[in-house]
């Protein structure tokens, strides 16, 4: 792998904003542009591959564990890297985006991880880009206390939880970044910039640069994270296998390469993760061409569904069988202050993490800091003193392809109110998503931006999906009334908006023979899903 002398750096298109300077180096933006050169080619290779998997699927070749990859499901030998420092007890971890306050209170809060997000809960404007690499700085060197106009302090504590990023995933591009002519990766900026800036000063505290990586749809996209943990280590000097990563699967195609993941991550790996709300949302949208695959409410479509058993034991089997972390999904109740509204919500958290450390999960994810005691509370009951539960390996467990399909026993009729909700949530998360609020509490839940994808993924399938409709004719004209949305389904927004959400439509409802004009702005474009100009 080469890293001689760039002929272009990475040049910033963005107007500076306070403190910018701080975190947009000249060092750090030729790291960016070495990270760049050396993968942005196999970026576009590995997102080709997930075009050409969509097509497979939407054509009807079955959804199964590769036969290409069975010696590395059977061979027994190999594990994972060990526990990191810091990551060996992980029963707590709780998410937010990486602004101050939430910075401050995650840290402080009694959890042992805290998962600074770049992904699903930032509005991905460039001041919450760079602001929250800032943060992480700050929260790094321990100069993150400050105090509000009203007087209120946020002052760090001596017991801190370990930090983990989660950069944006490889479908998304830095508009305001550019290299050698093109947007440079979401996904490499969150990454480098953050590595750049707070990998050492993490190491000489004790830790180390550890991460979560989202929206993995196969072995090759976990490959190529990890050649990029490679290269990021040596050229800042840094022993190799330092890094720590945990994937979350919370991709359909994902789940049936869970192993194969972990293989390719082994020297760097951290676990999975059971990202179960984008779970569903793909899980529709891979099969949104079928009638077969039309789910409930989402009420209705539970832990406890037999499709979803299935994926979160597989995923517990999978990972402590190589001696890897099995973390649980997030608990999204946001506690208010109504006595009795409060109960109901600790209530339901509490239910679901029992199930999950029953399960043999050895922590779970929660979304406010007010839930830590009571997942706190429920995985001390289980694990008492020991760290975690890997020597749990479920080996009577078996799950096959077909029990990680079976929707069939959960499927049902939808009702005028769930999708009176589903569109309620979806549209009121857009609004405060285009106004810069990537985490919205709604209803009583933390929404992120896999509830209202999950949310809006239904409604379209419902509404494609009516008794005696076969869903919108991928042959029909631009414009017809089987793809009334029209311009919308680009995914992109106009030059004029700050932001543009990834709303992604299925491949069926694409139009083959015409192609739509080339959108104006880049940022935040889906292209996980096919579109006609980048055939």
């Amino acid at each position: 792998m080469s890293i001689s002398a760039l002929t272009h750096r990475v040049r910033v298109l963005a107007a500076p904003g306070d403190r910018h300077d701080e975190i947009l180096t000249p060092a750090a933006l030729d790291f960016l542009g070495r990270l760049a050169a050396a993968f942005g080619e196999r970026r576009q290779e590995v997102l080709k591959e997930r075009r050409r998997q969509a097509i497979r699927i939407a054509a009807g070749a079955p959804l199964d564990f590769p036969i290409a990859t069975s010696a590395v499901r059977t061979d027994r030998s190999w594990r994972v890297a060990p526990p990191a420092p810091g990551l060996a007890d992980r029963r707590v971890e709780v998410t937010g985006p990486p602004e101050h306050r939430m910075a401050v209170n995650a840290l402080n809060s009694g959890a042992q991880v805290w998962m600074a997000d770049f992904e699903d809960a930032t509005s991905p404007t460039w001041d919450n880009v760079i602001v929250g690499q800032l943060t992480l700085l700050d929260a790094v060197s321990r100069r993150i206390d400050f105090s509000t106009a009203e007087g209120r302090e946020y002052r760090l504590g001596e017991r801190l939880a370990t930090v983990m990023v989660r950069p944006r995933g490889w479908h998304l591009l830095e508009e305001h970044l550019e290299f050698d002519g093109r947007p440079v990766p979401a996904s490499l900026v969150d990454f480098g910039l953050y590595f750049f800036h707070c990998a050492q000063r993490q190491i000489d505290a004790g830790y180390g640069p550890y991460f979560y990586l989202p929206k993995l749809e196969n072995r090759y996209e976990a490959r190529l994270w990890n050649d990029v943990f490679v290269l990021a280590q040596e050229l800042l000097g840094i022993p190799r296998g330092t890094v720590r990563a945990t994937v979350l699967i919370e991709t359909i195609t994902a789940a049936f390469e869970m192993e194969e993941i972990l293989y390719e991550l082994r020297e760097h790996s951290a676990g999975l993760n059971a990202g179960r709300w984008d779970y569903l949302f793909s899980l529709i949208k891979t099969f949104g061409h079928r009638t077969d695959f039309l789910l409930p409410d989402r009420a209705k479509v539970t832990m406890t569904a037999p499709f979803m058993c299935a994926y979160t034991e597989l995923l517990v089997r999978t990972c402590h069988q190589r001696g890897a972390h099995a973390i649980g999904g997030m608990a999204a109740q946001v506690p208010g202050r109504d006595p009795a509204a409060r109960e109901a919500a600790l209530a339901k958290v509490r239910l679901d993490k029992e199930r999950e450390a029953e399960d043999g999960f050895d922590g779970s994810w929660v979304a406010h800091p007010d839930l830590v005691p009571v997942c706190r509370e429920v995985f001390d009951a289980v694990l008492g003193d020991r760290p975690h539960q890997l020597d749990r390996t479920r080996d009577d467990l078996e799950v096959t392809a077909a029990d990680l399909l079976s929707v069939r026993r959960v499927s049902g009729p939808p009702t005028p109110e769930g999708v009176r909700t589903n569109i309620a949530v979806a549209l009121r998360y857009f609004d405060a998503w285009l106004r810069g609020q990537g985490a919205v509490a709604l209803d009583g839940l933390m929404e992120d931006a896999a509830y209202p994808h999950c949310r809006w993924w239904r409604s379209w399938s419902r509404s494609t999906r009516r008794p005696g409709r076969s869903g919108p004719s991928r042959t029909s004209p631009r414009g017809s009334s089987a793809r009334p949305w029209s311009t919308r389904g680009t995914g992109r927004a106009s030059s004029s908006t700050p932001c543009s959400f990834p709303i992604c439509w299925p491949r069926s409802a694409w139009p083959s023979p015409v192609s739509p004009p080339p959108p104006t702005s880049t940022r935040a474009w889906n292209s996980a899903v096919p579109t006609p100009w980048d055939r």
